[in-house]
């Protein structure tokens, strides 16, 4: 397999998003994290309302990558077997044997939606293919596609007879991204496309070959010392038994982000820097993909509730006070 070079996976990049530009309106910023976590080989976690989207995000993104999708609604009667698949009794020449039936996990892009309304048991199970790669089903192992990326979604309003992803889980998305409503040109832009005629059909442009060349890339870029100094501090600044903590942790933090946090900081930020066709990483791509990786690690404590501050706030502030430091 060719090597790619970072002005190739810049301008894969531009393909990529100005296809996509046909049938999404704004999210420009989702869309950049969708594809840097797909680069990284990360997984996301999608939270928004409903209607802003994020199946169509998903589904235009696996179109224009070629990439088989399957979507997952999560419902509290979905059971493991139906996402990876179970053995079924048939009969071939006269004799029962079992034959392995294999569950929409295997696609490239999964979306995961509404991950939080289904029990931990079925939760697990798709967790699992996410940190192994694999799945297990009658005492065979069996390899997932590569590439493979989960895209889950939450909705933040109702959570009554929902099953909150314990800390752990969480900790195995790359990033979580909060879409937020469009602005008014761009609502308006939505109604007029959405309801004076059909959306374009898209012709894939981006071949898998690639998207594994890019992956490859990203693993092989380097990254200066001073950049994996500053992502591990910003991670570890995050945990209140620190060493030379600060304040905002010791205050408001239960507990931190984990080394993982650090790594996907690293992969996040050298994906970053491919997509504007640079080979090494900046400070400045850690800080730009600090917010996604760390807040839904932070675990806040009863002070932060009582001064009504959120996780995303204090992960703001402890990027904005690492930020000053010597980087």
């Amino acid at each position: 397999m060719n090597e790619i070079s970072p002005q190739e996976v810049s301008a894969l990049y531009a393909r990529i998003t100005q296809e996509l530009n046909k049938v999404v309106v704004g999210q420009e910023q989702i869309v950049r994290l969708l594809l840097v976590s797909l680069f990284a080989r990360g997984h996301c976690l999608l939270v928004g309302v409903p209607g802003l989207a994020k199946t169509l995000i998903v589904r235009t993104l696996a179109g224009i990558l070629n990439l088989s999708f399957k979507r997952i609604q999560f419902t509290p009667d979905l059971m493991p077997s139906d996402i990876i698949g179970s053995e079924v009794l048939q009969e071939r020449e006269r004799r029962l044997e079992y034959e392995y039936k294999p569950g929409p996990v295997f696609a490239n892009l999964i979306l995961a939606d509404e991950i939080n309304r289904t029990p931990p048991k079925t939760q697990a199970a798709l967790l699992e293919a996410m940190q192994e790669h694999n799945v297990t089903v009658g005492g065979q192992s069996r390899a997932l596609p590569d590439p493979f990326l989960v895209v889950a979604t939450q909705n933040p309003i109702e959570q009554e007879g929902t099953y909150p992803l314990p800390e752990a889980q969480l900790d195995r998305f790359m990033f979580s991204l909060y879409l937020d409503y469009p602005a008014k040109a761009e609502e308006i832009e939505i109604v007029k496309r959405t309801t004076l005629r059909e959306l374009p059909t898209l012709t894939p442009t981006v071949a898998g070959e690639d998207l594994l060349r890019v992956q490859q890339l990203v693993l092989a870029a380097p990254v200066s010392d001073h950049v994996i100094d500053y992502a591990v501090s910003l991670a570890s600044a995050t945990r209140p038994s620190a060493n030379g903590g600060l304040p905002v942790s010791r205050d408001f933090v239960e507990w931190g982000a984990g080394p993982r946090a650090s790594q996907y900081l690293i992969l996040g930020a050298k994906a970053l820097a491919l997509l504007d066709g640079r080979i090494s990483p900046e400070t400045a791509d850690v800080r730009e993909v600090a917010m996604h990786v760390l807040q839904h690690r932070v675990i806040t404590n009863y002070r932060a509730t009582g001064a009504g501050k959120k996780s995303q706030d204090v992960v703001r502030a402890i990027v904005e006070a690492v930020a000053e430091q010597a980087y």
